[in-house]
């Protein structure tokens, strides 16, 4: 039978913890509170209300982050304690579901939920772009300088002779949505709820957010493309990547481009909808989650760094991006990383000298 005071006790200590969680990532609500705010306020002002994404993910996302991977989390906690520890399990397991492991897990996952409504803003927004820019109007000038910086040819047709092959195409394109998605957003739940990654969360989910937003909106917007396989809709000329769309047309990624485009055509939000080639997201997040690995496992950036490149290749391959999308998102990337190491650790110098003057 469980003491009363025992139990208060450790719900005292569970709540302290939760708390204290909460503040510490009080900055990432913030900016998931203002990011929406500046989504909703776009929405009333241009009055494209039917452009909102944000019930769409309120099934997908809770059946990914509070059930799916917190399953998954402890199944492996449980195993780990049974087949590790051995005679001392009962030790454990207290340490693997305390007060500070469960307090972790549940602000994490309440993290995870205003990161469901900061992807709903996303998409919101990113449905907006070619609304708010007229138009995709950069395809041209990207397809060329693609072709300029590749010695005359368009990226594509380097890669062709090398995975010119149905077998090519159905691994690249199993890598590229369902690897890429695994590796990205079990990285995002392990961040948000591990203790493990507590001298880290903050800065990586601010740069998380800042992926999206400013390479997703800003930069897209800025210089708003379709990408390859929608060149011949935006610019009339539909034979410069009819070679490469004839080879892709029994893959998926082809599949969910004519998704998309039905999706565009119709004025209407989807679950992921909205497109936009420059700069690559998807490069983007993954060379953030190599910068991330390399500075915690320093013998891994190589293989990270390789692995990167070889999204690049693939969103080119695929379709998706233009090759410079993918440049452009692995500078602005890795700048941004550096800058936000900085400031972190000029963060972390002047809260010690705040500590060694009150001391």
């Amino acid at each position: 039978m469980f003491k009363l005071p025992l139990v208060k006790n450790r719900l005292a200590v569970l709540w302290r913890e939760v708390f204290g969680h909460f503040r510490n990532d009080a900055l990432v609500y913030a900016c998931v509170a203002a990011y929406s705010m500046i989504c909703l306020g776009v929405l009333h002002f241009a009055g494209h209300w039917e452009q909102s994404s944000h019930t769409l993910y309120f099934v997908q996302w809770p059946v990914l982050f509070l059930w799916f991977m917190p399953m998954m989390a402890i199944t492996f906690d449980l195993v780990h304690g049974i087949y590790r520890f051995r005679s001392r399990r009962i030790r454990a397991y207290r340490l693997l579901f305390g007060a500070k492991r469960l307090a972790r897990l549940f602000s994490g996952i309440v993290l995870l939920m205003a990161l469901m409504i900061f992807q709903g803003s996303f998409t919101s927004l990113k449905n907006m772009l070619p609304i708010m820019a007229g138009g995709f109007l950069y395809d041209t000038l990207h397809a060329d300088i693609d072709r300029s910086i590749h010695f005359g040819h368009d990226p594509w047709q380097l890669l062709s002779p090398l995975a010119g092959h149905p077998i090519a195409l159905a691994i690249v394109e199993w890598n590229y949505s369902v690897l890429w998605f695994v590796l990205c957003f079990a990285s995002l739940f392990l961040v948000a709820t591990s203790p493990w990654a507590n001298a880290v969360r903050t800065r990586y989910m601010l740069m998380f957010m800042f992926v999206w937003v400013f390479c997703g909106n800003v930069l897209a917007g800025l210089f708003l493309s379709a990408g390859p396989a929608f060149y011949g809709q935006v610019t009339g000329d539909t034979s410069r990547f009819a070679d490469q769309l004839t080879f892709l047309s029994g893959g998926q990624a082809h599949a969910f481009q004519l998704y998309l485009w039905e999706i565009y055509e119709s004025g209407v939000a989807g679950f992921g909808s909205g497109i936009s080639a420059f700069p690559s997201v998807h490069v983007a997040l993954i060379t953030m989650n190599a910068l991330f690995l390399a500075d915690r496992f320093p013998k891994l950036a190589w293989p990270a760094a390789a692995y990167t490149l070889l999204i690049v290749a693939s969103s080119v391959y695929l379709g998706w991006h233009y090759a410079i999308d993918g440049y452009v998102s692995i500078l602005v990337v890795v700048f941004a990383h550096g800058l936000l190491k900085k400031w972190e650790a000029r963060s972390q110098q002047r809260a010690a000298r705040g500590l060694f003057a009150a001391g």
